[in-house]
């Protein structure tokens, strides 16, 4: 069932720490920009109803013990509809979330621009845009709440705009609100559950969790002050020497599997259906993870998790192949990710397992090149740490793209390799009983790998099962070296 609640009533279920900023504005027209009549008394009825003045509630508030500045929406006045005033709220908000350095979180339900004010409230936008733009240069982040409905230019700005976006169950999402669509227009996709399905947002969350929720968001994307600086070698410290923030540390490998002796075990090892996942590996590595979902132009990729995690209290990023040809929709969420945590001060963590980037005409359409290219870039510029594990197949660019140049590590049952040893074969034209043959010329085995200097290091298990924080690292085994 969507919510229905009052600005204040929305407020009231995600906190009880709440201080409202006073609006300096009055109005200065009694029927508006327009002179349209009736607006006066349509606005004195609005506030006899709802006791609000506007369509926009905000101030200083702590959800989770964690400090933010809030924004709600009254949907009961006018509809949640933007017009001039609501603007020099929202400005307000904004400009009060730079200049304290917190995250804002908005409580959305819109129904888009007021027309009783025209143009003037349809750019009422720009400066919504405008004042997003500058807090999001100065670092703090952005997280949305749709409740509904959430339509119009607010969700086009305050919730499509934002970093993380939940919503409520059922609640109406969309640019068209019910009254403006196409005859005949799926109703599926105007729902939350619709734009989940698209990429376009991140979670629907019940209305008894949303509290807890936007909590541990607030404390994984809080804002740090120290600017994150390129820091691409370990080093065991809170911050590392130069003051950015220290990498993620490496997690311990889930199997005891020894160093294989050919290349062709290597592959085989890899490809064990028995071999643990990236779910399993992302579980043992965090307490608490919260998923990032799809890659807002309408993709999504279940064969790539992505989010943020807390780590012993420490909140890291993670984007982690689970296996399978990653999509395009995969690498441009990751790419999304990454950037965010850059902003934000955040290492990441990269779990590479992948045969490679999904190659069928449907990724040739969506772009399969320019997200591969997007993802290496957001790598390439990142001033975060990266780590990266490879825990599977490390297959060709479709797994580079998320390795850090600087920071890889493999585990025992993975290899990495320019191409597959079955296609690499077949290119040099060679028969399918050379591939295990080509398999050891690729030198694609965890040792080589460290030879070669593409690895830092072969990560072993855990000693102790009950100390999964343990980290050993075991270097090439010479006894099972080619001969």
């Amino acid at each position: 069932m969507a919510d229905r609640l009052s600005a204040r009533g929305a407020i009231a279920a995600v906190t009880a720490d709440f201080t409202e900023s006073t609006d300096p504005h009055e109005d200065t027209a009694a029927d508006g920009p327009l002179g349209w009549t009736g607006y006066a008394d349509s606005r004195a009825r609005a506030t006899a109803r709802t006791g609000e003045r506007e369509s926009v509630v905000h101030g200083l508030a702590r959800i989770g013990g964690q400090p933010c500045v809030l924004v709600s929406f009254e949907f009961g006045f006018l509809g949640g509809s933007l017009g001039q005033r609501t603007g020099d709220r929202l400005e307000a908000a904004y400009e009060e979330a730079v200049t304290r350095r917190l995250p804002l979180v908005s409580l959305i339900a819109t129904g888009g621009s007021r027309m009783q004010e025209g143009m003037i409230a349809l750019t009422q936008l720009h400066r919504v845009a405008r004042a997003s733009a500058r807090l999001r240069a100065a670092g703090p982040a952005q997280l949305a709440v749709l409740r509904d409905p959430t339509t119009g230019g607010g969700w086009a700005t305050l919730g499509a705009g934002a970093d993380v976006i939940l919503a409520l169950p059922g609640a109406q999402v969309g640019f068209a609100g019910s009254r403006v669509r196409p005859p005949g227009a799926d109703p599926l996709a105007y729902t939350a559950e619709g734009q989940l399905a698209a990429g376009q947002i991140d979670a629907i969350v019940p209305p008894e969790e949303l509290a807890a929720t936007l909590g541990h968001w607030l404390g994984v994307l809080a804002h740090r002050d120290s600017a994150p600086v390129p820091t691409p070698v370990p080093v065991p410290t809170a911050l590392s020497v130069t003051g950015g923030p220290a990498p993620a540390p490496v997690p311990a490998a889930l199997s005891a599997t020894g160093l294989p002796r050919t290349g062709w075990d290597a592959v085989v090892l890899a490809r064990s259906a028995s071999r643990p996942r990236a779910e399993a590996y992302l579980d043992a590595y965090f307490g608490i993870r919260l998923p990032v979902h799809g890659d807002r132009c309408g993709g999504t990729d279940p064969g790539l998790l992505c989010g943020f995690g807390l780590r012993e209290g420490r909140p890291v990023a993670y984007v982690a192949q689970c296996g399978t040809a990653t999509r395009p929709a995969g690498y441009r969420t990751a790419a999304r990710v990454i950037r965010l945590a850059d902003r934000l001060g955040v290492p990441v963590l990269t779990l590479v397992d992948t045969p490679g980037a999904a190659n069928d005409a449907e990724a040739e359409r969506a772009g399969a090149g320019a997200a591969i290219a997007d993802a290496f870039a957001a790598i390439a510029a990142a001033r975060v740490p990266v780590t990266t594990l490879v825990i599977g197949e490390g297959g060709s660019g479709g797994a580079l793209a998320l390795a850090a140049p600087d920071n890889t590590h493999v585990t025992a049952d993975s290899y990495f390799s320019v191409i597959a040893p079955e296609l690499a074969a077949a290119i040099l034209k060679r028969g399918p009983g050379e591939v295990r043959a080509t398999a050891d010329q690729l030198r694609l085995r965890p040792q080589d790998l460290v030879d070669l200097g593409v690895a830092r290091s072969v990560v072993g298990p855990a000693p102790d099962p009950d100390r999964a924080d343990a980290r050993p690292v075991v270097g090439p085994d010479p006894e099972q070296a080619p001969e």
